[in-house]
């Protein structure tokens, strides 16, 4: 994931990491540099200034901190923060009110679509932050039928069917109108040949026939390539796409309000290629993955962490969600946000499903 090597939590002393833990739960809860004499009064230990300098020269020496030339303290660096969510973090379970609060406004929606939306819009909500969600991707969606019938003029009503039953409408308008036979023709001809076939393999297919001449097709053919691509075209929402919610929480974040850095970051929320990759990612990872920092491998996130999570539907993952927000966030909080909200909104998408048989 483009991560630096991360230094072993056994290469760090326990005392080291003791003092570690409590200068980054300080810096994450107040934002200013941590200095010996705020350690010595978290820590309740009873040591003198010059061990507790002596500690934190020494995990400034092995890259865990460092100090801003304007301070006299010390703050986390990449690979600090690494070693604490890795080995030191205390996650906190979400309290059985927030969880129902997460599930009654998942549960509420119907349509899958309005489904992600509210878990992007949750997650910025609960978290204060951003927000992401990433649509199921289509190429995992599986073909069982596609009919077409007719409607006034040249429009066509498509209806597509999947392998999970369920069901997609589309209006598309060809370019002259088609009877009834002519469309059972077409739709049969596509159902005999991509029934079975993942949507993003029939979609390909089907370009690369719209590329041939047309005298190379038949009638049937071309007819059913032409309305198929009719629906590909007007195909929403895309598959490589993803909803983001609460952008402008970040400019709340003193550590992100550079403007030359934010509005980097701004074009990357617009953009979205950098994030659905960092999201593609994930698709293939169990359970919550962290990047911070630098690690995600892209410069306009380097004040930033991103925590995801996969989200299923049948047991097979169908997406990716999270949250994006400054390095200085509380994890112990937004890890068990996208845990929690990863796994309802799977459940909530199963639940919109048919019954099979």
């Amino acid at each position: 994931m483009g991560r630096k090597k991360r230094l072993e939590k056994s290469a760090v002393g326990e005392r080291a990491q003791y003092f570690l833990k409590v200068l980054i739960e300080r810096y994450i809860a107040e934002g200013q540099p941590v200095g010996s004499r705020t350690l010595a009064r978290d820590a309740g230990l009873d040591l003198s200034p010059a061990t507790i300098r002596n500690v934190l020269a020494d995990l400034e020496e092995m890259g865990l901190v460092a100090s801003p030339h304007t301070s006299a303290g010390r703050v986390p660096t990449v690979s600090g923060y690494r070693l604490f969510v890795d080995s030191l973090l205390t996650v906190k379970p979400l309290a059985k009110l927030e969880i129902g609060q997460l599930r009654e406004q998942l549960g509420t929606q119907q349509e899958p679509a309005h489904l992600l939306e509210s878990a992007s819009t949750m997650l910025s909500g609960f978290t204060r932050m951003a927000g992401i969600v990433m649509l199921p991707r289509h190429e995992r969606i599986t073909l069982r039928q596609i009919e077409f019938l007719p409607l006034s003029g040249n429009r066509v009503l498509t209806i597509l069917v999947t392998q999970k039953d369920e069901v997609h409408n589309r209006i598309i308008t060809t370019k002259r109108a088609y009877t009834r036979a002519e469309l059972e023709q077409a739709a049969n001809l596509l159902n005999q040949t991509f029934s079975g076939q993942t949507l993003d393999l029939m979609r390909k297919k089907l370009f690369e026939d719209i590329q041939k001449a047309r005298v190379d097709l038949d009638r049937t053919m071309a007819r059913a390539v032409e309305m198929a691509g009719q629906v590909f075209q007007s195909d929403e929402p895309s598959s490589g796409d993803c909803l983001i919610s609460g952008q402008t929480n970040l400019m709340g974040f003193e550590d992100l309000l550079d403007m030359t850095s934010l509005r980097h970051l701004f074009d990357a929320f617009a953009e979205k290629h950098e994030i659905l990759h960092l999201l593609d990612q994930c698709m293939q990872a169990e359970g919550v993955q962290i990047f911070i920092g630098e690690e995600s491998g892209y410069q306009h996130f380097d004040n930033c962490s991103v925590v995801t999570a996969p989200y299923e539907v049948d047991n097979e993952v169908a997406g990716v969600l999270g949250v994006i927000g400054p390095t200085r966030m509380a994890y112990d909080r937004v890890i068990p946000i996208v845990d929690v909200t990863a796994k309802l909104l799977g459940a909530a998408l199963k639940q919109q499903q048919p019954p099979q048989g």
